[in-house]
C-alpha cells in the first residue's frame, strides 16, 4: 500500500566542481513522500517525470548545455568523429524477399540517416519503394514496419515520429505506391497480418489520460481493419472483455487460421487460435495461463506446430490436432536438448537454431521430424534467419560476431549449397582481433561466460582502456555481433567485454530465473565479477575500465556504480530502469514485473527493491565514477524521468572531481530508429568522455 504526500518545493543551489569546475544546471527539489508499508521515501525530483511541462523542457536544456559545453573541449572528439563516420560509409544491402511480381530489400549508401527500401521486377530494374529518408527533415521519422498483402498487391507500413513506440500506419496500392485510404493512428506494440488483401489484424491501447509518452498504458487489445473503411469502425477481435497488457494476432501462412497471444508480462502467455474459413467461428483456446511461452510456428492442414517452454526450459517444437489442441495432447517434435532453442521455418524446412554457451549452430528438419543436416556456419558466432515462406526455393542467413561485419548468405534447403550473397565492404581489418570466451566464478560461485574482444598481441599491463557491456534481463541474450562503433573502439587499442550474465536467455528459463525478483542482486554480481576477473587477469585496472548497459543495462549500469564506486573509473547508463519504485506507473512498465517485481507486491518485494534501485542509492560524500547518462527525451519504453532523477541525485551527492553529466538526445525515443547521424554522434561522445576521463589528452596509438 502507498500514499504520497505532495509539500511545497524548495530550490537548491547548482554545485560548482569536477574536470574545469563543472557548474550544473540548479535542480529544484520538492518535498514529495510515498509511504510503502509504513515506510517512507522522498521523492525530491518528482516533478521531472512531468515530460511535459516548460519546467522540465527547461532543465533538459540547461543540462544539454553543460553536457555538450563539456564534450565540446575534448581536444580529440572531431578526430574520432571523422574515423567513425569513414568506417560507418559502406553500403549496407538486406537479404532480399519477395511479395508479389516484386523482389525487395533494404538498402543504406553509407551514411543516410534511414535506409530505404528498394524493389526489383522481372526486368530486374531497380527502383525506390519506400524512402524513410523523406519522412521528416531532420532524420528523426523512421519505419517501423512494413507488411504486403497475400498476393503483394496492397501493403501497410507503420512509421515511428521522434524514436516513440507509437506507431502511424499507411497503406498503400504496392504497384503503384499510391495512399488509399486514411492514416491509421495510435498503433502500439502491434505488428500487422493481412488476412487475404480485405484487411489486417493489428494491436493498440486506448490513448491515455495525460502525456502519451508517459501514462499507464495496460490494457492491449486486437483489431481488425477492413480496407475502405475508417479506424473507428475496427472491430475488436480480443481485448474488450479480457483485459491483457500484450496482446497480439498473426494469421498462419495459409491464410487459414488466426493465432492470439495474450500476456500481461513479458514472460508467460496464454495462446489461442480461430478458424478463419469459418464465419463466426469461436476464438479456441490452447493455452490458458501465463506459466510458459508459447507461439504456433508452423502449421500443415490441422496440424499445428508450437515452440514452447512449458515442461522444457531450454524450448521444444511440439505437435496438436487443432481439433483438441490442449498441452495434454502435445507431442514433441524436435525435443528439449542442454542448449537453447529457437526455431524457424522456410523453404518446407524447419531449422533448430541452438546457442551453446552464447555462440550459434544451426540444424535442419523436414516436416517428419527428420534430421537433415547440421548447417555448418564460417566460423565461432551468431546466426540469424533462415526464416522464408513454405514454397521459397532459396532462403538467407546472416553470421556475425565481434570482428566480422555481418554477412549474408544465401542458402538452397533441398541440397544444402550455401554461399556468401553480401559480404559489407568494411575499413576494418578484422585479421588483426580476436575474440576469447572465458568463464568466470560469481560471488556464489556460478560460471559465467565472457567473450573479450582485443588486438592480437594485447599487452597485459592493466592499462587497455576497456568497455564492459552488459545486460542480464528479459530472457535476453547476448551473442556475438559486429558493431562499427566497437570496430573503432578496438582500433583505439581497446578492450570490448561483454559478459553473459543471469537474467538473460544465454541457458533458457532457469538461467533467466536466476536474476529475476528476489534474485535480482546476481546480475549485479555476475557484472561487479566480470570487472574483478578483467583487473584480476590485467586486461585492465579500475582506472581504465568503463561499464555500459541500455534499458534493463542502464539498471545494471546504475546498480552496479552505486553498489561499488570503485570498482571503474566511467559509468555509462543509458536509457535505464533507475527508479525502481515507480517504473510499473508508466507507459507498459508494469509488463516488466516478472523480471522486476514490484514495491506494491509485498513489504519483502519493497524492501528488496529499493536495497538496489539506482535512484534511492545514491549516498552523500561518495566519489563516484566519471558518469554520463543517456537517454531521448521521447523514449515511451523506459521513460526519460528515471535517467533524470539518476542524474539529478548524482550531481547533488557526487564528491570529488569526476564529471556526471546526462546527454539527453531531443526527439529521440528508446534507440529503434534512431537516424544515423545521431547514433554516430551519440557514440563518439561516448568514446569521447570514456577515454578523456581515463586521462586520455589524445587518441590511443594504434
Amino acid at each position: 500500500m502507498k500514499k504520497t504526500f505532495l509539500l511545497m518545493a524548495i530550490t537548491t543551489a547548482g554545485i560548482s566542481f569536477g574536470q574545469g569546475k563543472i557548474q550544473y544546471p540548479q535542480t529544484k527539489k520538492g518535498e514529495t513522500v510515498d509511504v510503502y508499508f509504513d515506510t517512507k521515501v522522498n521523492d525530491p525530483y518528482r516533478w521531472l517525470e512531468d515530460d511535459k511541462s516548460a519546467e522540465t523542457g527547461a532543465w533538459v536544456k540547461a543540462q544539454n548545455e553543460v553536457t555538450y559545453g563539456y564534450l565540446d573541449k575534448i581536444p580529440f572528439r572531431d578526430e574520432l568523429k571523422k574515423r567513425m563516420e569513414k568506417l560507418w560509409n559502406y553500403e549496407k544491402i538486406s537479404a532480399p524477399f519477395v511479395e508479389g511480381k516484386f523482389t525487395y530489400y533494404s538498402k543504406n549508401n553509407g551514411l543516410q540517416n534511414q535506409s530505404v527500401v528498394y524493389r526489383k521486377g522481372k526486368d530486374g530494374k531497380e527502383e525506390v519503394f519506400l524512402d524513410p529518408n523523406t519522412f521528416s527533415k531532420d532524420g528523426t521519422t523512421s519505419l517501423g514496419g512494413l507488411n504486403f498483402s497475400k498476393d503483394g498487391s496492397k501493403a501497410a507500413y507503420a512509421i515511428s515520429e521522434g524514436g516513440s513506440d507509437w506507431r502511424k500506419v499507411i497503406i498503400i496500392d504496392a504497384i503503384t505506391k499510391k495512399v488509399l485510404e486514411d492514416t491509421l493512428v495510435d498503433v502500439k506494440f502491434s505488428g500487422v497480418s493481412w488476412h487475404g488483401n480485405n484487411g489486417f489484424y493489428y494491436s493498440s491501447y486506448d490513448k491515455p489520460k495525460g502525456s502519451e509518452l508517459s501514462a499507464k498504458t495496460d490494457q492491449h487489445k486486437l483489431y481488425f481493419h477492413k480496407l475502405g473503411t475508417s479506424q473507428k469502425e475496427d472491430k475488436v477481435i480480443y481485448g474488450a472483455d479480457q483485459k491483457r497488457r500484450y496482446i497480439g494476432g498473426y494469421v498462419t501462412e495459409d491464410d487459414k487460421y488466426l493465432v492470439i497471444s495474450a500476456a500481461n508480462s513479458t514472460y508467460g502467455n496464454e495462446l489461442f487460435i480461430k478458424d478463419l474459413t469459418k464465419p463466426n467461428s469461436p476464438i479456441v483456446t490452447i493455452v490458458d495461463n501465463f506459466n510458459s511461452s508459447n507461439q504456433i510456428i508452423e502449421n500443415e492442414g490441422t496440424k499445428l506446430f508450437i515452440e514452447t517452454d512449458l515442461n522444457a526450459p531450454n524450448t521444444r517444437v511440439v505437435t496438436v490436432d487443432i481439433s483438441n489442441p490442449k498441452p495434454e495432447n502435445w507431442k514433441d517434435f524436435i525435443k528439449e536438448t542442454k542448449d537453447i532453442l529457437s526455431p524457424s521455418t522456410g523453404g518446407g524446412f524447419f531449422f533448430a537454431n541452438y546457442t551453446k554457451d552464447a555462440v550459434s549452430f544451426v540444424q535442419q528438419y523436414d516436416y517428419s521430424g527428420k534430421l537433415i543436416r547440421e548447417i555448418k556456419l564460417p566460423a565461432v558466432g551468431s546466426a540469424g534467419g533462415f526464416g522464408a515462406k513454405k514454397e521459397d526455393k532459396t532462403l538467407y542467413y546472416s553470421f556475425t560476431n565481434y570482428t566480422t561485419p555481418g554477412t549474408i548468405y544465401s542458402f538452397e534447403p533441398k541440397s544444402g549449397k550455401s554461399e556468401i550473397y553480401q559480404k559489407p565492404k568494411v575499413d576494418f581489418k578484422s585479421e588483426d582481433y580476436e575474440s576469447k570466451q572465458v568463464f568466470y566464478t560469481s560471488k556464489d560461485g556460478t560460471k559465467i561466460p565472457m567473450i573479450i574482444t582485443y588486438k592480437k598481441g594485447i599487452k597485459l599491463d592493466g592499462k587497455n582502456p576497456t568497455i564492459l557491456y552488459g545486460y542480464g534481463g528479459f530472457n535476453v541474450s547476448l551473442t556475438p555481433s559486429f558493431s562499427i562503433a566497437n570496430a573503432v573502439w578496438l582500433e583505439n587499442g581497446g578492450v570490448y567485454a561483454v559478459a553473459n550474465l543471469r537474467g538473460g536467455g544465454e541457458y533458457g528459463k532457469k538461467w533467466h530465473d536466476a536474476g529475476t525478483k528476489l534474485q535480482k542482486q546476481n546480475v549485479f554480481d555476475d557484472f561487479i565479477a566480470a570487472g574483478e576477473y578483467l583487473i584480476a587477469q590485467k586486461y585492465t585496472s579500475s582506472d581504465f575500465l568503463a561499464i555500459r548497459g541500455g534499458s534493463n543495462g542502464g539498471l545494471l549500469v546504475g546498480a552496479t556504480m552505486t553498489q561499488r564506486p570503485d570498482l571503474m573509473k566511467v559509468a555509462l547508463p543509458a536509457v535505464g530502469v533507475m527508479d525502481m519504485l515507480r517504473y510499473h506507473t508508466f507507459t507498459a512498465g508494469a509488463g516488466w514485473a516478472y523480471d522486476y517485481g514490484t514495491a506494491q507486491d509485498n513489504k519483502e518485494m519493497f524492501e528488496y527493491l529499493k536495497g538496489y534501485s539506482p535512484v534511492q542509492n545514491v549516498k552523500k560524500d561518495v566519489k563516484y565514477p566519471a558518469t554520463m547518462v543517456t537517454t531521448g527525451d521521447h523514449d515511451d519504453r523506459v521513460v526519460p524521468a528515471h535517467s533524470f532523477k539518476f542524474a539529478a541525485e548524482l550531481q547533488e551527492k557526487q564528491t570529488g572531481e569526476n564529471p556526471v553529466l546526462i546527454r539527453i538526445d531531443v526527439k529521440a525515443g528508446h534507440g529503434a530508429g534512431k537516424s544515423v547521424a545521431a547514433t554516430i554522434q551519440e557514440n563518439v561522445d561516448v568514446q569521447a568522455f570514456t577515454l578523456y576521463n581515463m586521462g586520455f589528452k589524445a587518441l590511443p596509438k594504434k
